[in-house]
């Protein structure tokens, strides 16, 4: 899908000045879900494999509304109003996790620009795309022009690293992790007060070395990204207990952990 400079500019400004007053707080918090298929529902949409947002509600005392769509980047999901059609619902007391990375990798600047790869960087800096000279802006830009509309509205933002990939695909436990971990990591640091982190990808990259070889294995059926729904779950058990022990420090949505949760790491 093509997109204007336009368009992108447009889509970025949005985000970062949306003027909309705080509204009256909500009694009972909604947590919204932004990410991609490893978040979505039955994100590869063959039922051998689902996204890790549908078996959150598991978890929590507090409704869920899973926004994640499969195949989506931090660029790609600002540039289809994405998070713009959250900032429309979410209320003061709202909570979003914003979760990306698998698709936000390789170089916008060639002639077959995906629509999805992000700008080099870790600030402001831009590029333009080599498909139809559109501005391109980096993870963190995208991230962090979300999450100041959602934090304007009175809302908290949960930044998450991306889940990992089969971490014992050969057979050995590997642990390194992505660029947009790091990434993550700096965009909630940046945010400062209204905005937390959680290294997803090490919760689950625990959990994964305790499960071992072979079942963790058994939990990729079709490739080394798109976990089984067993495979969703533990993402999802493994994001609730890094909440529970303050992995990377307390979130808004310790509050509302479900009392007996399962320890995976």
């Amino acid at each position: 899908m093509r997109f204007s400079t336009e368009l992108c500019l447009t889509a970025t400004f949005a985000l970062s000045t949306l003027a909309t007053p705080v509204m009256e707080k909500r009694a009972t918090p909604t947590i919204y879900l932004a990410g991609d298929s490893t978040m979505a529902n039955k994100g590869a949409n063959d039922g051998a494999t689902d996204g890790w947002g549908p078996y959150l509600s598991k978890y929590v005392t507090v409704p869920v509304v899973n926004k994640a769509v499969g195949g989506r980047s931090a660029r790609s999901y600002t540039n289809e109003g994405r998070f713009t059609e959250i900032a429309n619902l979410v209320k003061s007391g709202d909570i979003v996790v914003i979760e990306f990375g698998h698709n936000d990798g390789g170089s916008p600047t060639g002639a077959n620009d995906n629509g999805r790869s992000d700008c080099g960087g870790t600030g402001e800096e831009t590029c333009k795309s080599g498909k139809d000279g559109s501005t391109v802006y980096t993870f963190g830009h995208y991230v962090k022009a979300a999450a100041r509309t959602y934090i304007a509205k009175g809302a908290t933002v949960v930044v998450s690293s991306q889940t990992p990939n089969n971490l014992w695909e050969g057979g050995s436990f590997g642990s390194g992790a992505p660029r947009f971990v790091a990434y993550a990591a700096q965009a909630g640091r940046e945010l400062g007060n209204g905005a937390s982190f959680v290294d997803h990808f090490q919760a689950v990259a625990n959990a994964y070395k305790k499960l071992g070889n072979a079942g963790t294995n058994a939990l990729y059926p079709k490739d080394h990204t798109h976990t089984s729904p067993k495979g969703a779950d533990l993402s999802a058990q493994a994001f609730a207990q890094a909440i529970k022990v303050n992995l990377n420090g307390t979130t808004p949505i310790a509050p509302y952990l479900k009392a007996g949760n399962p320890t995976v790491w």
